[in-house]
C-alpha cells in the first residue's frame, strides 16, 4: 500500500514549477505580442497587431496561441519538476 504522504515534497515541488511556468509564459507572451506587431509596444495599436502578426493574421488566432502558451509552459514546467523531485528522492 502506497503512504500518500511520500508524494507531499513531489507536489509541492510541482506546484512551484507550475507557477514558475506560468510565470514565465506569460512574460513571454507579453515580450512576444508587444515586439510582433507592425506597432512596437503595448499601446492598443501594439496588441492589436502584436496579436494578428502571431495568430497568423488574426488577433483571434493571437488570442488562441497567447492563452496557451502560459498553460503549455505550465503544466511542462511541473511536470518536470515533479519527475525530477520524484526522481531525486528516490
Amino acid at each position: 500500500m502506497t503512504n500518500h504522504n511520500d508524494n507531499n515534497g513531489a507536489n509541492a515541488a510541482g506546484a512551484v514549477g507550475a507557477v514558475a511556468g506560468a510565470v514565465a509564459g506569460t512574460t513571454g507572451v507579453i515580450g512576444a505580442v508587444s515586439a510582433a506587431g507592425s506597432v512596437a509596444g503595448l499601446s492598443a495599436a501594439g496588441m492589436t497587431s502584436g496579436l494578428a502578426a502571431i495568430g497568423g493574421g488574426t488577433m483571434l488566432g493571437g488570442i488562441a496561441v497567447t492563452a496557451a502558451a502560459p498553460v503549455l509552459a505550465a503544466g511542462a514546467v511541473g511536470y518536470v519538476t515533479y519527475k525530477l523531485w520524484k526522481w531525486i528522492s528516490e
